[in-house]
């Protein structure tokens, strides 16, 4: 029998209205959630490499000792990808930073070694030639206008070859023990010896401190100004457990020798270079030049100027990666510096530079460089051989510029 009172349109969506806020509130945060993990992809790719081979290594990845060996051993790659996804965000590409790298060790030796001067100027020249090389460099790409894939494949042949000219083909070693802190050093028991290094876990804390304090200003002034933010459960949770990813960290460096000289350096360069890239016109100049160059000239960019300074910083990054690598090995031979431009691109590309550029940022080119040096160190770990190493890296970054390739085609563009 029919309803001889059927309900009119308005009450239909008056008894909807009851409904439907509770669905689009559900879907509007898993929506947040989702887009959120999908901006911190490779972080989440970061925490999955790492938690595979801590499980395939029987925890061996994660004591305190190879956690502070994996900074000390790739921090001159994670230098070399500050500047390269720099590089590539303008378009551009440098395949010259391992040779310029070896050939600045090179010249650091003679220097330290032959010369017998202080280890400090010996670094501060070296740096000099290092920029001087980037003004070079940077000459013929911006002001002549030779491409830089061009221009940086001749700078890899003749830096190599000035490199094995200053060795004479011989090794140099026996380095200062200043200089080698720059590869080996640990800023530690500066309060005394104890068992976990105050200073370590200080900084640590006050990391976390600094991370929630940014966090939540920045969410507030989000909200000031009627913004979309995430839902507040995934905000605090986030920031736990990113807050216990650093304590982790913190608490494993303190137990071992304290805070890595490397670390430091990478530290404040992160800091610098992430203002640059986010809060100066300079940096703003870079992604407008990568996004679109003619656009950019028309709007009154000198391009030409921002390639060249590219360049510069560069040499300068290639260089001071090629001196911790040096004081690494406490050693400038003529194979250092083989396969540095390969890492360096790789670390860009992964942690989500793009190839027709415009795209990527510092931090993201920092985890790409941990997920191959946690990939370098987990596959040594479990004997996997050097072959299987570079097959396995290689296999990595063809899936990373695929998904960029397919985030491009999936939001339309070309």
């Amino acid at each position: 029998m029919s309803n001889p009172n059927p309900p009119t349109v308005e009450e239909s969506h008056a008894a909807g209205s009851n409904i439907n806020p509770v669905q689009n509130k559900f879907t509007d945060r898993l929506t947040h959630v989702l887009s959120d993990l999908g901006r911190n992809g490779i972080f989440i790719a970061l925490v999955a490499v790492v938690v595979l081979f801590s499980f395939l290594t029987d925890g061996i990845l994660l004591r305190p000792q190879n956690i502070s060996n994996l900074v000390v051993q790739n921090g001159y790659i994670l230098v070399l990808a500050i500047g390269m996804v720099m590089v590539i965000i303008a378009g551009h590409i440098d395949l010259s930073v391992g040779s310029v790298a070896a050939f600045v060790g090179a010249c650091s030796g003679v220097f330290a070694v032959q010369w017998g001067l202080p280890w400090w100027l010996a670094v501060l020249l070296s740096l000099v030639i290092g920029a001087l090389v980037g003004v070079w460099q940077g000459f013929w790409i911006a002001y002549v206008g030779i491409p830089a894939f061009i221009v940086t494949l001749a700078g890899m042949l003749i830096f190599r070859g000035l490199a094995l000219v200053v060795l004479g083909n011989a090794n140099i070693g026996s380095f200062p023990t200043e200089y080698r802190a720059l590869g080996n050093g640990f800023l530690s028991n500066v309060f005394g010896e104890f068992e976990l290094d105050p200073l370590t876990l200080g900084v640590g804390a006050l990391a976390i401190v600094i991370l929630v304090v940014q966090q939540v200003r920045t969410r507030r002034g989000r909200v000031k100004y009627s913004q979309d933010v995430e839902p507040l459960a995934w905000f605090i949770t986030k920031l736990v457990l990113i807050s216990a990813a650093i304590g982790f960290f913190a608490y494993a460096l303190a137990s071992y020798k304290g805070i890595p000289v490397t670390l430091i350096i990478l530290g404040v360069l992160v800091l610098v270079y992430s203002i640059v890239m986010n809060r100066t016109v300079f940096g703003r100049h870079i992604y407008a030049i990568g996004g679109n160059r003619h656009a950019a000239e028309l709007s009154g960019i000198k391009t030409r100027r921002v390639d060249f300074w590219l360049f510069v910083n560069m040499g300068f990054l290639a260089a001071l990666a090629g001196l911790i690598f040096t004081a690494r090995l406490n050693l400038a031979g003529p194979k250092a510096g083989d396969g540095f431009e390969l890492e360096a691109i790789s670390a860009a590309f992964i942690g989500g530079a793009a190839v027709q550029g415009g795209v990527g940022t510092i931090g993201g080119a920092i985890i790409g460089g941990l997920i191959i040096g946690v990939l370098n160190n987990g596959m040594s770990i479990m004997g996997i051989g050097i072959e299987w190493q570079q097959a396995v890296k290689g296999l990595v970054l063809l899936l990373a510029v695929a998904f960029d390739v397919y985030n491009k085609r999936r939001s339309g563009g070309h």
